[in-house]
């Protein structure tokens, strides 16, 4: 089995005399997109990522056995700060009851998410300080503008979605995200062996302020943020496919390389996800099927039908692993790489739109560049120009990752690609052949770091749809072939 190169830790600051800096936004075209992705920012978020990813693997334990991290879980155990993160998503839910929706007809979007929006404005500092200590929250308070607190609360208010667009997205996701990193930047959770911190910030934060997301969706009737239709892989979220896949991915123990391919013994098949009563049992336990359960709650008719992505994926013969790893390679072009996603997130000095000195330039890409044009970055930005750097596609252009210092070795650059769906075979396979393994080039061992974006389905072929019942379709060409 290939492993994948070791994970980072974020760094955290040890420094009392930390400036800390208004966060404000800096991406306003598409070609800032290209600077966002070498900078100091940008290799924060996938180190963090990667890191709590990491976490989520089961692990070898000394007797041979293996430990295993359900959202149930007994093992995870939950320190102060992670309980009163917990205590502060809950009083969120309790602003809900303080503003119900309001009972007028409308298709998306109810009225009231915005004055609920307006109440967790108003109470940011009093709840920030709720749940964390003032001496962080205070930290740079002598004679400077801002504090920990203006950053970490620029971050905490985008994570709830947009109370002027009525929305919901992947970028407010991205922006909790952001905010529990910032919190861990500033040493705001004790010091643990490798992965016990970090697993109960997934099981224990995030799990939790994913379903209260879920809550104001449904009780407001959010829209999705900058939504592809039935060609995104989710509506929303993205985060659970990442960690939920890397929930049933093989044990590892604390030397070992993450696995890039296999599953845990006795791991859900990945198709289960189109068969109802697999996903009802297994959301209890894994972030995956989790928010495939919601897409269950929300959606109506066949799976592969309003969720094709996700369907295209289940067929992937490789494991679990194969999975984790291409849903963090997607990640990286569907979220990070996209204009639409990353232009509200703001920048201070906890995620810094200053230009990382080992990041290479990133290629240019159809994500990257899926945005308004405007001028060239002015030389004195920190970030080179992008006209002066991009290459075109399949021109032998050094692969981005290669000069991170890191020893690894390079994989060669994908291009620009089609839409997700471009050339994507839409018949059905009669039941019982053996699906085409997955021709993505091997980019699971980059460092933190650019990486090139990829069409996102990562299986090669399309499987017939199956019924409810999880029994094949008998039709071999699926519906929407002509």
């Amino acid at each position: 089995m290939a492993y994948a190169q070791a994970i980072r830790v974020l760094a955290t600051l040890d420094s009392a005399e930390h400036v800390f800096i208004e966060p404000n936004k800096k991406i306003h075209d598409s070609q800032d997109v290209s600077a966002f992705l070498t900078s100091k920012a940008y290799t924060d978020i996938m180190t963090w990522i990667l890191q709590l990813n990491r976490s989520m693997f089961p692990l070898k334990l000394a007797d041979d056995t293996i430990q295993t991290w359900t959202l149930n879980s007994d093992a995870i155990q939950y320190s102060a700060p992670v309980r009163q993160l917990q205590g502060l998503l809950l009083k969120l839910e309790d602003i809900i009851q303080e503003v119900p929706p309001d009972t007028g007809p409308r298709r998306f979007g109810n009225i009231s998410f915005r004055r609920w929006s307006e109440v967790v404005e108003s109470r940011a500092s009093d709840l920030l300080r709720e749940c964390l200590p003032a001496d962080l929250l205070d930290r740079g308070s002598s004679g400077e503008s801002a504090t920990a607190e203006t950053e970490l609360k620029s971050y905490f208010l985008g994570s709830w979605g947009s109370g002027q667009r009525l929305d919901y997205g992947t970028g407010h996701e991205l922006s909790f995200l952001a905010f529990l990193g910032g919190i861990w930047k500033l040493n705001g959770f004790p010091k643990a062996d490798p992965g016990v911190e970090e697993r109960a910030i997934v099981v224990g934060v995030i799990h939790p302020y994913l379903e209260l997301i879920r809550l104001l969706i449904k009780t407001y009737n959010l829209e999705p943020a900058g939504s592809h239709g039935v060609w995104g892989l989710d509506d929303h979220s993205f985060v659970p496919y990442i960690f939920g896949s890397a929930q049933l991915s093989p044990a590892i123990n604390d030397t070992d390389l993450t696995p890039e391919e296999g599953s845990l013994l006795n791991a859900p098949d990945p198709a289960g996800v189109a068969n109802a009563k697999i996903v009802e049992r297994e959301r209890q336990s894994n972030l995956y099927f989790s928010a495939i359960g919601f897409i269950y709650d929300v959606k109506r008719g066949p799976f592969w039908e309003h969720s094709p992505m996700l369907f295209d994926i289940s067929g992937i013969r490789a494991g679990w692993g194969k999975i984790n790893k291409g849903m963090i390679k997607m990640y990286n072009a569907e979220v990070l790489s996209k204009f639409p996603v990353v232009q509200h997130f703001p920048f201070g000095s906890l995620f810094s739109w200053d230009h990382d000195p080992n990041a290479p330039v990133p290629p240019s890409t159809v994500h990257a560049t899926s945005g308004p044009q405007s001028r060239p970055i002015a030389p004195d930005s920190g970030h080179p120009s992008v006209a002066a750097t991009r290459s075109m596609p399949g021109a032998g252009t050094q692969a981005p990752w290669a000069k991170s210092g890191t020893g690894t070795q390079a994989v060669p650059p994908m291009g620009s690609t089609a839409a997700p769906w471009a050339g994507m075979r839409r018949e059905g396979i009669p039941s019982g052949t053996t699906r085409v393994p997955s021709a993505l080039p091997d980019t699971s061992r980059m460092p933190p770091g650019p990486m090139s974006p990829v069409r996102a389905p990562f299986s090669a072929q399309s499987r017939p749809p199956a019924s409810q019942d999880g029994s094949a379709n008998v039709h071999t060409k699926a519906p929407w072939a002509k």
